[in-house]
């Protein structure tokens, strides 16, 4: 899983060396990337791109909402995962397992596993604050990068 960064490295979300989400694919896009996958059977369900600067917000509430239990959410931002997230959208996150979804800020890098019903904190997050001093593009942060095995559930939630 790979955050963007700029307009130098687009993100990408990859399951199982399966690509979900790419510049290639031509499913990303500013904002934030999210793909949703089965937490039993690691299929796709559903993978969508909601641009957090001049989008609407209610089109990414409506994607994370109704989401089942074990419903894996992988998320790449890129450029400005935050201008237009509300306190709502935050609060999702949040219950998905994001520890800095609270304090995501214009043009920050982050990405981001969670689940519908975890109980702690997600191990599988990342996050780097846009910062004139510390950006190594000019007016952005670097890409993050990330990779790592995701427990599987053995059963599903009904």
């Amino acid at each position: 899983m790979t955050s963007g960064a700029a307009n130098v490295i687009g993100p990408k979300i990859c399951l199982e060396d399966k690509m979900l989400m790419s510049s290639m694919k031509d499913n990303v896009g500013r904002g934030l990337n999210i793909a949703l996958v089965n937490g039993v059977n690691g299929d796709l369900i559903d993978a969508k791109s909601f641009d957090m600067w001049a989008g609407d917000v209610n089109e990414l509430l409506k994607f994370i909402r109704s989401l089942h239990e074990g419903t894996l959410v992988f998320v790449a931002s890129y450029d400005d995962p935050a201008t237009k997230m509300n306190e709502e959208a935050r609060k999702i996150f949040t219950e998905l397992g994001s520890k800095f979804a609270r304090e995501l800020a214009f043009r920050d890098s982050w990405i981001f596993v969670g689940a519908k019903g975890v109980q702690d904190k997600s191990p599988f997050e990342q996050h780097m604050r846009n910062s004139r001093s510390s950006n190594k593009y000019e007016g952005w942060p670097e890409a993050l990068e990330m990779e790592g095995c995701i427990p599987q559930r053995t059963t599903e939630v009904l």
